[in-house]
């Protein structure tokens, strides 16, 4: 800052320097949150495959076992499709209360939340 400058030059630059670090910092703060819910979802994501396929897994042996039981394969996974439909039926109806408001209330949590520094 040169020594010839007004009081009102030196205040217009300093306000300028102020609005520079603060978006600046907006920018920060933007990508920490977009960070946090990402590795968030990613994380759930992981978890939720893991459990998909192991469900997929027992899932098939039920259904095996089940159509042993009854004299062939087939019916088993006759039953075991039929059993899945009729929970898709039922998250289909619920699926506002049980998946959307949940999901939509866990990103805002993560988008508002403090960081403890």
């Amino acid at each position: 800052m040169p020594d010839d400058a007004t009081p009102i030059e030196s205040l217009f630059e300093r306000a300028e320097d102020y609005s520079r670090t603060t978006v600046e910092l907006l920018k920060l703060q933007a990508i920490d949150k977009t960070a946090d819910v990402v590795s968030s979802l990613i994380s759930r994501m992981a978890v939720f495959i893991t459990v998909a396929l192991s469900v997929l897994i027992v899932n098939i042996g039920l259904a095996l076992w089940i159509g042993e039981l009854l004299g062939n394969a087939f019916y088993g996974f006759f039953i075991i499709g039929g059993f899945y439909g009729l929970v898709a039926l039922v998250m289909h109806f619920a699926r506002h209360f049980w998946l959307k408001n949940p999901i939509s209330n866990s990103i805002i949590e993560q988008m508002l939340k403090q960081k403890n520094a």
